[in-house]
């Protein structure tokens, strides 16, 4: 099922997602990226980086940044923002670029990947576009051990644009590997209103599977806090993984 906020409903993204609500987070990254590759990290590549909200603030930090995405419309919404920065459709399972990169982050996006062999793949894509001594951060929305229900109301004006809604994370079958985020929302624009249920199938791991994923794939594997989820607090995952080709 496409995502329609990412697709019909681009329009509204940032209503639903703002760009200044990833100011800590894009530096924090950053910085995380620069601690961890051996050497000068100069260049960096993001997978699914959508919106371009936490490019945003991330770009400062590296001399040249490349964005992939599997959805054009968020490739424009970044453009607008970030029109320094390269961007590229691709899928982050079988994106090959045939170059490598000092830093290579993968967050938000990374939680749709919802099946064993998903990770296995985004782990290769990572590792086939790092120098030997680049890291790389990977920051799911969600692990298992942060796994709990939760819910957020939205409410945002911008121009001829308004959005009011629902966000509720939840998950049917404690035995799988996805969890379940709906939105119910209320989209007005000139006056007109819709409304739109979007429904998302995100992966739920635990911190061990990413870290053997990550191992089998050839990286050195460590945990970082993620000061911004520990405010938000559960279900949202307290820990970033940060990986290093040696």
């Amino acid at each position: 099922m496409p995502q329609l906020i990412y697709t019909r409903y681009a329009a509204w993204y940032r209503l639903l997602d703002p760009l200044e609500d990833h100011r800590e987070e894009g530096a924090s990254f950053a910085r995380m990226l620069h601690e961890g590759v051996s050497g000068e990290a100069k260049t960096l590549l993001e997978l699914g980086s959508g919106a371009g909200n936490c490019a945003h603030y991330m770009k400062p930090f590296f001399d040249r940044v490349t964005l992939t995405d599997l959805s054009p419309a968020m490739l424009e919404l970044s453009r607008q923002i970030n029109p320094e920065c390269e961007h590229l459709q691709g899928d982050m399972r079988t994106l090959r670029l045939e170059r490598r990169f000092d830093a290579v982050i993968a967050q938000d996006a990374v939680t749709y990947m919802s099946t064993e062999k998903d990770l296995r793949d985004v782990a290769q894509t990572i590792f086939e576009h790092l120098r030997p001594g680049g890291a790389a951060l990977v920051s799911p929305d969600c692990t298992r051990e942060s796994r709990g229900e939760a819910s957020e109301y939205h409410s945002r004006d911008d121009g001829a644009y308004s959005l009011r809604g629902v966000e509720w994370m939840h998950d049917p079958d404690p035995d799988d590997t996805v969890y379940t985020v709906d939105y119910a929302l209320l989209l007005r624009h000139k006056g007109k209103v819709e409304m739109v249920h979007d429904r998302h199938l995100e992966g739920l791991f635990s911190l061990e599977d990413w870290t053997r994923t990550f191992t089998d794939a050839g990286f050195r594997v460590w945990w970082e806090r993620h000061i911004e989820a520990e405010e938000i607090g559960p279900p949202f995952s307290p820990v970033v993984m940060l990986c290093r080709r040696d």
